[in-house]
């Protein structure tokens, strides 16, 4: 790949993209909720009925019927989203003896 300018990237003060993003352009995360949010109609594994449920509930339902079949990975993503994540705790132990000094005044400003 060639850079535009001698050795350089891009001229002090000058944007690899000066027209910027598209006014209106929606944000990649903000598509996938309006989707997650949309409502179809369709049998619900669980209690067999047909009804209107957003694909958010279609696939958290596809999730805990795989988590059922025994995936583990499907079973920690249920879990992790229902619960968070577990805290990772490490203990650390030494047997080496830790000695500081402490001093609590400065000699040359003290003036008491």
């Amino acid at each position: 790949m060639a850079f535009p300018h001698d050795g350089q990237k891009f001229k002090k003060g000058e944007s690899g993209n000066p027209n910027g993003r598209p006014v209106g352009t929606k944000n990649r995360s903000t598509v996938i909720k309006r989707w997650l949010e949309a409502i179809d109609k369709g049998d619900n594994p669980i209690t067999g009925e047909t009804e209107s449920m957003s694909m958010e509930d279609k696939m958290t339902i596809a999730l805990l019927a795989k988590a059922l079949k025994g995936d583990t990975q499907a079973y920690k993503a249920l879990m992790d989203s229902a619960y968070g994540q577990p805290k990772q705790e490490v203990q650390q132990e030494t047997t080496q003896e830790v000695y500081a000094t402490i001093n609590w005044f400065d000699t040359e400003d003290n003036n008491q």
